[in-house]
């Protein structure tokens, strides 16, 4: 797929405030509010755009503590897999799941509201999923970076 500037001008300034009007949004990349418009459609029928959301704060919502596991599934072959994925899609805690190269299986990162609530999570929702052999985590400190624009350039 290739994007124009007017496109790379339009997933930069979503990326950066989806609440952005219209019109606003065509003012800024100087173009037509109705070919603006037209090409916001676009890119979101073509799937570029995946959806407009809000950022939460964890934070102000009491969730102090982030945390990344890395899960051992054993045995690991399709049908443990789609159920642990299964099991996971249902835990709200559960921000971001990735499966992985290495000697682990998947990436999770998690937000939960403090040490407590981490223990009681491993041990009561990811450790009692059928499959889940081992965990390991690294408890974050400081965020120093999150981002999520894309870049767009070349």
């Amino acid at each position: 797929m290739t994007l124009d500037r007017y496109d790379r001008a339009i997933l930069n300034a979503l990326q950066k405030d989806s609440s952005i009007s219209n019109l606003d949004l065509s003012k800024l990349i100087g173009l037509s509010t109705s070919a603006c418009l037209a090409r916001t459609k676009n890119l979101k029928e073509l799937g570029v755009i995946k959806q407009f959301t809000t950022i939460v704060d964890e934070r102000r919502l009491g969730m102090e503590t982030i945390a990344f596991i890395m899960v051992i599934l054993s045995p690991l072959n399709r049908e443990t897999a789609n159920f642990f994925l299964e099991q996971i899609n249902k835990l709200p805690q559960v921000l971001e799941c990735y499966s992985i190269t290495g000697n682990k299986d998947y990436l999770l990162k998690i937000v939960v509201k403090d040490m407590p609530t981490y223990k009681d999570f491993v041990i009561d929702s990811l450790m009692s999923i059928p499959g889940v052999s081992r965990v390991e985590t690294s408890i974050v400190i400081n965020t120093e970076k999150r981002t999520l624009s894309i870049p767009t350039e070349d």
